[in-house]
């Protein structure tokens, strides 16, 4: 398969030439569908997001004469990243994206190992989280959300800030303590020493 440098994609894209729509499609596509599919979202959407992406691009592209300062891959991904995110908070779905916020070094180094195992680390993530007493799931999900102490209290009926930051860590540790007792769990801790 023939591989197009950054600045080919680019032209390509200009010209709206369908030999280097269709290498996108086939070389980016898979990436951008595990993003989307596995935070709440469906083949579908992540159709959608994709193709708005590309949309963007070429308006960049022609409107602007885009100067890619990262490589096609890197801007493309960050563009569908951002849109799916906007699409969350739209449906309010955006608690079920939090984890991939932390899987910020996917962008540049993502192989479909990589992918996959940090697909199986947020599937673990959201069991178990998905385990937790509603309360928990709702004070966390607050936290992940950067609400401040003083809000979480008045949201959840505490009495005080400071109960506030005592459950939001009881929480936090019982899903630490749940994924760590996790069989599947220590196969990722010993991969990564």
């Amino acid at each position: 398969m023939i591989h197009y440098t950054d600045e080919a994609i680019v032209e390509g894209i200009k010209v709206r030439d369908n030999t280097i729509i269709k290498y996108i499609y086939g070389e980016y596509f898979p990436t951008i569908k595990f993003l989307v599919t596995t935070n709440s979202g469906t083949e579908s959407d992540a159709e959608d997001v994709f193709q708005d992406a590309l949309l963007i691009i070429y308006k960049k592209v022609v409107e602007t004469g885009l100067i890619l300062t990262s490589s096609f891959k890197t801007f493309l991904y960050s563009i569908c990243r951002n849109l799916w995110l906007q699409r969350l908070d739209k449906k309010a779905f955006s608690s079920d994206f939090l984890y991939i916020e932390n899987l910020n070094n996917l962008q540049e180094t993502l192989s479909s190992e990589k992918a996959r195992e940090e697909g199986e680390k947020y599937k673990l993530f959201q069991l178990h989280f998905l385990t937790l007493s509603e309360d928990c799931q709702k004070i966390l999900r607050l936290f992940l959300e950067k609400r401040a102490l003083k809000d979480i209290a008045k949201i959840m009926g505490f009495k005080s800030e400071k109960y506030a930051k005592t459950r939001k860590f009881m929480c936090k540790e019982k899903l630490k303590e749940k994924i760590m007792n996790d069989s599947k769990c220590k196969k990722y801790i010993f991969n990564n020493k």
